[in-house]
């Protein structure tokens, strides 16, 4: 199950069937591209749904990328047609969101950036730390546990208390080995 009120935080544990949501929701949007002449899109599938067994908030996040020298505004009109509300850049550069889903229930986050641009490279590096290192989805885990807690209601503040956790490992931040369990 997939959906969440704007602005709300909950999170759950991993669904094996987030990957499913995600290849589904890429393949929907790159035929209505491809349909409309576009140059290609890149889809990667990003954030926690995209790390097997990390608690999320039940939101799918994709990741399209388009060309260098590409203007992100060609598909803005295909993706609104496609259900999507175009939310802006959201006060992140480089980037334009777009949300599918009403505000009661909100299933996907569509990040459109350059390919291989600076986004690009570090929301890929960081979902690939996740799915590499144990220790750290482990961290992130109890961190993001541990601020939907405190700001169930205020989905900025819980973004905002992930930050320097982000910014730290995406940066190449080594945390130390977990304990010794034997």
């Amino acid at each position: 199950m997939v959906g969440l009120q704007r602005g709300i935080v909950r999170v759950v544990d991993a669904d094996p069937n987030w990957p499913n949501l995600f290849r589904a929701e890429a393949i929907r949007l790159s035929a209505l591209i491809e349909t409309a002449k576009l140059p290609p899109l890149a889809f990667e599938h990003i954030g926690s749904t995209a790390v097997p067994e990390l608690v999320a908030k039940p939101i799918i996040d994709l990741m399209a990328g388009f060309s260098r020298g590409v203007s992100p505004k060609l598909y803005f009109a295909r993706l609104i047609d496609a259900a999507y509300e175009h939310r802006g850049p959201q006060g992140v550069p480089d980037r334009e969101l777009f949300v599918l889903g009403p505000e009661v229930q909100r299933t996907h986050h569509l990040n459109l950036v350059e390919l291989r641009g600076q986004f690009w490279r570090d929301h890929l590096f960081f979902r690939d730390r996740l799915r590499g290192e144990p220790n750290v989805r482990n961290a992130y885990a109890a961190l993001k546990k541990q601020l939907a807690a405190q700001h169930a209601e205020a989905r900025g503040m819980y973004t905002e208390g992930k930050a320097a956790f982000v910014k730290y490992i995406t940066r190449g931040g080594r945390l130390p080995p977990p304990p010794n369990q034997g």
